[in-house]
Formats: C-alpha cells, structure tokens, sequence
C-alpha cells in the first residue's frame, strides 16, 4: 500500500451497515458505574459509548465473511465447513492435528490441564489472565521471563514481548528440565503492552527447547500482528509476506494456540493444532467431553466458514497497514497530551501506564482500575486495568503483592470505530489530565479466587 507521509490515515472499507450508540450524561455514568462497583465488566453494553474494553471477538467481518455464513454446513460430523477450516489451519500452521475450539481458552484448558499439575512449571515472555488461570488451576506454576529492559514502559525497542533466553535458562537449571511442562510464547506480548516477538527470538527459544526437550507452545492469536512488526523491523524479513512471516514462525512450534476471535477476525472461535498424534488423541477425548465433537469443537458451521476465511484476510496488506498505524495514532497523540504510554506503541492497543499518571495513588489502591473508572466516567469509554487487580497476588500476611506495572489497556477492535472516534478518545483525556490531582483510590470488597478483574467489586477511597 503507497502512501503519502502526510495524509490521513483512511480506513480500506466503506461501511455497510451502521450500529446507533449513545452518550449518556456524566452523572448518569457515576451512578451506573457505582451500581456495578466500579468495575466496567459489570456494565451493560448499552451504557458504553467507545468500548475499548477488548479486541477479543469485537471486530466488524467483512462482507466475504457474511456471505461465507450463508453457506454454513451445521453437520454434526464431517462438515464441509470444518474441511475448509482445516485447510487453512494446516496451511498456516504447518500442524497435522486440528482441534475446532469455541474460543482460545477452551484450547488452553484442555492443553493445560493434560501438561499441567502440581509440580509442573510453565515459561513465558508473559502469560495472560486466562492462561495463567488455566495453568494455576491445574496446581501448576506460571514464570514470566521477559528481559529486564523491556519492562520499562519508557525505552524504545523494536521486539520488547521476547522472552529472556538468558533467564530461561536458568529456570530450567533451577527446576529441572523435567518439570518444565512447557515454554509459552505469546504473540504479540499482550500483558507487555501488545508489543511485539522477533522470529530470532523464537528461533533461539526453539534451540533451548531441542537441548533439553522440552515442548515449545505458540500462543499466537496476534500471530498477523506481529508478522507484521518481524517484517518492518527484522530485515531478514522485508521481502517476504506476513503470511509466509507467520508459517514460519509457528512452524517452530510443538503446538499453536489461538483464540480466533483476536487475528481470525470472527466473533467466537478458536483453536487448538498439535505436532504430537499421541498428545492430539488426548486432546481431542477432552474436546469431545467438554467442547463437542471433533469436528466442530462447540462452532457452528458458519462459525467455521467464517473463521476460515477470517484467517486469510488477517493477512492482507491493506488490512494490517491500517490496523498497526491506527493503533499508533492514538498513542503517539496521547504521548503527545503528555499522557504516560507504554513505548513503543503496540499492536491491538494503546497501553497508559497508571501508576506515572496518578503517581499519589499508592498500588495498593489501584491506581489502574482508578483511571478505568475515569474514562468510563468523563467520556463513556469503556477499557480495562492489567495491573495488581489483574496480576496481583498476596503473601501470607494478605498484603497485596503488586503486579510488575499498573497499566490500563486501550484495546482496538478491528474495523469498528473511526477516526472521528479516536479522535474523541484523545480529547477525553484532557479531561483527565485536568482532574487527576483529586482522584482517590479504590479498595477492593469482593473478588473471587480466579480471574478476580471479571467479577471484584470495589469502594471508592475518601
């Protein structure tokens, strides 16, 4: 795609079909948000205006993928529209065992829970809620491992989501190699701030994982993404397409996770694709227990076709052009405002790091959920915290041990809001900076064991 330096980024779709949304008053939205505890989760759709709360399935398909749910085939075995599905899975991945799954945590349960149990520990550049939840409900262990100066928000690095080969492999010295249950790439980095992984990355990875036998997982829901990033920054990788990019990658692996509903372009859907036959046998006797048959998985016919097709136009030039530079123009205009973001800009989202920008809230009070409730409540903006509400933990006294960053995610989703609406989100942030010095804290009242950010309910701090 030519482009000319100073033009507006215009979106490469006409819309076809248009979805009415309101603005509510402020004080409307103070009251809504206490009823729901100050936790956005718990707000009903219809009282969002931007909602920037995931990319997780709220994209906009194309009209490809509509007409492609037409000819849905809803047999229960053997249907046509898993046989198209199938095809593009191995095409992309390079695996022989496909398992359909009704969303990327359903794969990673299932995964999990047969590599899991206690004793067993889990390496990543940074696992996600889910997937921590689902490794941690085994009884098994989580370890993050990225390298030390990736963690600072502030320094420009072309790949910060790598992971420490260094640390790496001290963790496999340190707990045996036999313990390790399986390295976990995730990419693009999501807790990282969306930023990108590097192929010589995951190359050296993969060497470490041959020396000591153990099993390599790709977590590659962004896996366009971030072909994207290894194109414009790993020269290497300048010539090639982000498709040819993205085979390559996950042809490194020993299995491909990938909720569908992030770089598959569908509203529901995900995957589970496997090297190993005996390990695939396995999986699969769970999927049919818990998900459905294997051959659907817990999708429709049209959930399929419309995910086969999806996983083709993630890839598109035009497409991704678009999706990566949007997503910088917000957050270059907010690093502009003065607004603390994480740097360099990734992916899917624009990451504020909470902490810098209200720097008289103590962690312990939550200053990211704290920033949530302000976008919510000056502008109508639903998003979400990934810091000590999401990641952190406590020590035997119950005092909180704080996540590495209090960030806040700004996540995009693909092809449904326009420019005049980012537009919109930056100018709420005047607002914010305007009114931050009279912001409190949140204490937490209620949270269950796991994934406490979905359900915790919280009390503002006088």
């Amino acid at each position: 795609m030519k482009t000319t330096k100073n033009r507006t980024l215009a979106e490469p779709f006409r819309i076809k079909m248009v979805e009415p949304v309101t603005m509510t008053t402020e004080a409307y939205r103070e009251e809504v948000l206490k009823q729901c505890a100050y936790n956005p989760f718990l707000l009903h759709s219809k009282d969002v205006f931007i909602d920037l709360l995931t990319d997780s399935g709220t994209g906009a398909m194309s009209d490809r993928q509509w007409a492609g749910m037409m000819m849905g085939d809803e047999s229960y075995a053997g249907a046509k529209s898993w046989l198209h599905l199938e095809n593009v899975v191995k095409e992309l991945s390079g695996m022989p065992y496909i398992l359909p799954t009704h969303q990327g945590r359903a794969a990673e349960r299932i995964l999990y829970s047969i590599l899991g149990g206690k004793g067993k520990v889990f390496i990543s550049n940074t696992h996600f809620d889910t997937t921590r939840a689902n490794i941690e409900f085994t009884g098994a262990t989580a370890i993050d491992v990225m390298p030390l100066e990736a963690r600072d928000p502030n320094i420009d690095l072309p790949f910060k989501g790598n992971i420490d080969t260094q640390a790496l492999e001290a963790l496999i010295a340190q707990h045996g190699a036999n313990a390790i249950a399986a390295v976990i790439m995730t990419v693009t980095n999501n807790s990282a701030g969306g930023q990108p992984v590097s192929m010589q990355n995951v190359k050296e990875v993969r060497r470490i994982c041959d020396q000591h036998k153990l099993m390599l997982v790709i977590d590659g829901c962004r896996v366009a993404e971030n072909s994207y990033f290894i194109k414009q920054r790993e020269t290497a990788y300048a010539h090639m397409t982000y498709e040819a990019i993205a085979q390559e990658m996950l042809r490194l692996a020993d299995a491909f996770v990938m909720s569908a509903k992030k770089d598959g372009l569908v509203n529901m859907g995900g995957l589970l694709c496997l090297k190993d036959e005996a390990l695939s046998m396995q999986c699969t006797n769970l999927l049919i227990i818990s998900e459905g048959f294997a051959t659907y998985g817990g999708l429709s016919g049209r959930d399929m076709e419309a995910m086969a097709i999806g996983l083709k136009e993630v890839f598109d030039p035009d497409y991704l052009h678009y999706r990566i530079r949007s997503t910088a123009y917000l957050g270059e205009h907010l690093k502009a405002k003065g607004i603390p973001v994480v740097w360099p800009i990734g992916g899917h989202a624009v990451y504020i790091d909470a902490k810098a920008l209200y720097p008289h809230i103590p962690v312990h009070e939550y200053p990211g959920q704290v920033l949530v409730c302000d976008l919510y409540t000056l502008g109508g903006i639903r998003c979400v915290e990934v810091g000590s509400v999401m990641f952190g933990k406590y020590d035997a006294d119950h005092q909180l041990i704080p996540a590495q960053n209090e960030l806040v995610r700004l996540a995009i989703p693909r092809r449904v809001y326009t420019q005049s609406h980012v537009d919109y989100v930056i100018d709420v942030f005047d607002d914010i900076l305007e009114r931050r010095d009279q912001k409190r804290g949140l204490k937490i009242t209620y949270e269950p064991p796991f994934l406490r950010h979905f359900t915790a309910r919280f009390e503002k701090l006088y």
